[in-house]
């Protein structure tokens, strides 16, 4: 990083060139991420519809983003992993393990906040 030259606009610039790549490959070589996309795409309106209020809509919405960004970051780690070797190593599965756990982490969070919103949706 100590050796950018990009500054200003042309750095933003570049930036969002190589965003749109990275979701470019994470579309094409991460099923669970298009699944995840997907039903936060569908969850948006339905969490505006059920909400009892904004902030609660927001809390929702923000829950599924979560959960995107950490599955981008669990990609992110697996790539590094797979770029490091092929062979079997400890630290490579422990690395692999704790991404997988935090996806999960985030889904039982978006899972929690969508059941309590269900829950007051629903009840008298």
């Amino acid at each position: 990083m100590a050796n950018q030259p990009l500054r200003g606009f042309a750095r933003l610039a570049a930036a969002w060139r190589n965003s749109k790549a990275g979701f470019r490959d994470i579309w094409r070589g991460e099923e669970a991420f298009r699944i995840e996309l997907i039903l936060w795409i569908v969850s948006v309106p339905v969490a505006l519809l059920i909400a009892k209020g904004i902030f609660q809509a927001a809390l929702l919405i923000a829950a599924g983003l979560l959960l995107l960004i950490v599955e981008v970051l669990n990609s992110a780690i697996e790539a590094v992993v797979d770029r490091i070797g092929p062979e079997r190593h400890d630290l490579s599965r422990m690395a692999k393990d704790l991404g997988s756990l935090a996806v999960v982490g985030a889904s039982l969070l978006l899972g929690i906040l969508w059941l309590a919103a269900l829950w007051q949706w629903f009840s008298p």
